[in-house]
């Protein structure tokens, strides 16, 4: 009961049930379209009937190579609803409504229930938006169990002591998608409440723009990806060293010193470098060069990691505190 309980605060008190819009999806889903292929996909936190992860899915079977689409649905007061998609089976190039099984989960369709872990071990891949309150929770299980995933999360997950080991290690990285200065709109349930100038309406609903979202994923996917290419040099005035800490801060990535062998802090918005090798990769000169994760220093709240322990330590450079910051180190030097 307590599960449950949770799992429904996550969706209405906290309201992070956002629906992710098809473009979104399929921005992200295009970098990996050869992984697909012979794969069994889970969608396990979806409104079942209104996902556009198994619209994106269904639609694209054929195209993907699936072996079956698998869509659970989350339910509070009631049976959750399963839906499976073996493909295209009349030749019409149409999912049609007989082609998808639909049947009813005899509990809510909490992704942790006995029900939905059945699936979940089906399963070769999983691509869905979690409640994001839940999401440490929702990792570890995909880690329990071993699972290829590809998921939305706030991007503040970067810091939870649950997930930084998992970046820092190289079992967890960043999706290609990239939504800086861009945030997405999601696509509120009905009764959502509008609060602020981040809501938009359209003809089929309210949409709500959300900061600070990305992809997570441990598939890889490498291939063209982003590189910064830096020719500022070190000066102690423009990357000063921390009060309480020996590294020096670059706020911002695009003056990232390229002649420092030390530690050095990144916005946590670095990670879009970060390779599936577990490095962070940037160009300087020109050639390629990896960073090593040391560690991750905690924001405002004081709360962060030093060499993936938990040690509470919050940095300061001139006695002002500073936000979440990577912290690495040139590999060669």
């Amino acid at each position: 009961m307590a599960k449950n309980s949770n799992l429904h605060k996550a969706k209405t008190a906290k309201q992070d049930e956002f629906y992710t819009q098809l473009s979104d999806i399929e921005k992200e889903m295009v970098h990996y379209k050869d992984f697909f292929r012979g794969k069994v996909v889970y969608c396990n936190c979806d409104d079942a009937r209104e996902s556009n992860f198994f619209k994106y899915f269904s639609l694209n079977f054929e195209h993907l190579g699936l072996k079956k689409l698998i869509s659970t649905g989350y339910k509070a007061d009631g049976r959750g609803v399963v839906l499976v998609y073996e493909g295209d089976k009349n030749g019409n190039r149409r999912v049609d409504d007989e082609e998808v099984k639909v049947t009813y989960l005899n509990g809510n369709g909490d992704f942790r229930s006995e029900e939905c872990i059945a699936y979940l071990k089906e399963a070769d891949v999983v691509v869905t938006n979690p409640p994001f309150s839940l999401f440490r929770e929702y990792v570890a299980q995909l880690m329990k169990y071993n699972k290829k995933f590809i998921i939305l999360g706030n991007n503040n997950a970067i810091t939870y002591k649950e997930i930084f080991p998992l970046i820092k290690n190289g079992q967890l990285w960043l999706g290609r998608t990239l939504f800086t200065g861009k945030m997405p709109y999601f696509k509120m349930p009905a009764n959502y409440p509008i609060e602020n100038e981040r809501y938009i309406t359209k003809a089929d609903g309210i949409y709500k723009q959300v900061n600070s979202i990305c992809w997570y994923t441990n598939v890889s996917n490498d291939n063209k990806r982003e590189t910064l290419d830096t020719y500022k040099k070190y000066n102690e005035k423009d990357f000063p060293k921390y009060d309480n800490y020996d590294a020096i801060e670059c706020g911002r990535m695009e003056k990232f010193p390229m002649d420092y062998n030390g530690v050095i802090g990144i916005p946590i918005t670095g990670l879009k470098y970060l390779w599936s090798d577990g490095t962070i990769h940037i160009e300087i000169n020109s050639i390629s060069t990896q960073f090593e994760i040391v560690g991750i220093m905690s924001g405002a709240r004081g709360e962060g990691l030093i060499n993936g322990n938990d040690g509470r330590v919050k940095f300061y450079v001139n006695n002002k505190g500073v936000y979440a910051r990577i912290l690495i180190k040139k590999l060669s030097a």
